[in-house]
């Protein structure tokens, strides 16, 4: 047989298996059953999706409790086992990679060293200097890695699909990290506390909170004032007092900006998964397979972001006011 002749037969055999999952999918999800009713694929139909927040009551119904002194529990979540799946997972790759690291790397070591030298360049890109680069890159890397690869785990079928059932409800064993508000909330609160320190260390304490308050043009101003200069010291009194609400606009933005990296985190995971479950349920086979790609590529992307945007605070941060004016 001919290589034409084999190609031609294997694509032929490749598109009558997908418009037979296709119809199969079609038959047995809710989108099918809603035009033809009841059928004999019923049973390769996906459970009804119920999306919930993940919570501590979860960890009490289905027992996952670790006992503490006192009488007080710890309550083990979905998120929690996954936060610490996403860690393990990290940590045992790398440490295999690094184990027998060679001069001229494999495909296992191309693999791990292609998103190390990718956020590294990005820092050297953003930061002024090559220390400073050096000091972002350990924190700006593991923000990358942990919610992307955090987000890809999510993706595998043993997530949202084993667990306990709690009434109708399913309480899941494992289920994206992201999608509990907590631990956004903790990725933002780490990058805020690196991109204050950043600043400090690297322009002193009171020089860089004097960005949020610094009190010497208003002294001054009054002291034009006290001493005869009005019409100087006036001017100066009314930019000092714009300058003190510029500031306090500034601070309130460093809080800001937690609230924004958190739920931009938590809203994209937690609609993302609610489309999967919803699409699975509608149209169990073969056209789920999009969204799947499609949540590979927003994984990456709000890693990219929250990385990034790190960098770009941190950057920030350390530049001196007057390099800012």
């Amino acid at each position: 047989m001919s290589k034409l002749g084999c190609s031609t037969r294997i694509l032929t055999i490749s598109i009558i298996v997908l418009v037979a999952l296709l119809a199969v999918g079609f038959v047995s999800g809710a989108l099918g059953r809603a035009f033809i009713g009841e059928s004999p694929w019923d049973v390769l139909s996906p459970i009804q999706p119920a999306p919930e927040l993940s919570s501590a009551h979860e960890a009490e119904v289905t027992g996952m409790m670790i006992p503490l002194v006192g009488g007080y529990s710890f309550p083990l979540s979905a998120c929690f086992i996954a936060t610490w799946i996403t860690i393990i997972v990290l940590v045992l790759f790398f440490w295999l990679v690094t184990r027998k690291a060679k001069l001229v790397p494999g495909r296992l070591q191309c693999l791990a060293e292609w998103p190390i030298e990718w956020v590294l360049s990005l820092c050297d890109d953003a930061a002024e200097t090559k220390e400073d680069a050096r000091r972002f890159f350990p924190v700006i890397c593991t923000l990358f890695l942990f919610v992307m690869i955090n987000a890809w785990l999510a993706l595998l079928p043993i997530f949202n699909a084993i667990g306990w059932h709690h009434g109708d409800a399913l309480i899941p064993f494992l289920r994206n990290a992201n999608t509990d508000i907590n631990v956004p909330l903790s990725l933002a609160l780490l990058s805020a506390v690196f991109v204050e320190y950043w600043g400090m260390s690297s322009l002193g304490t009171f020089n860089y909170l004097s960005r949020f308050f610094n009190p010497s043009p208003l002294l001054s101003a009054l002291k034009n004032i006290f001493t005869g200069k009005i019409k100087s010291g006036a001017g100066a009194f009314l930019n000092a007092i714009i300058g003190l609400f510029t500031g306090v606009l500034e601070a309130l933005s460093e809080f800001i900006r937690i609230v924004s990296f958190t739920f931009r985190l938590f809203g994209n995971m937690t609609g993302g998964e609610i489309l999967l479950l919803t699409m699975l349920f509608l149209f169990p086979f073969v056209i789920p397979l999009a969204f799947y790609a499609l949540e590979l590529l927003v994984g990456f992307v709000q890693a990219l972001i929250f990385g990034g945007l790190t960098l770009g605070f941190a950057v920030i941060a350390v530049t001196p006011h007057g390099a800012e004016e």
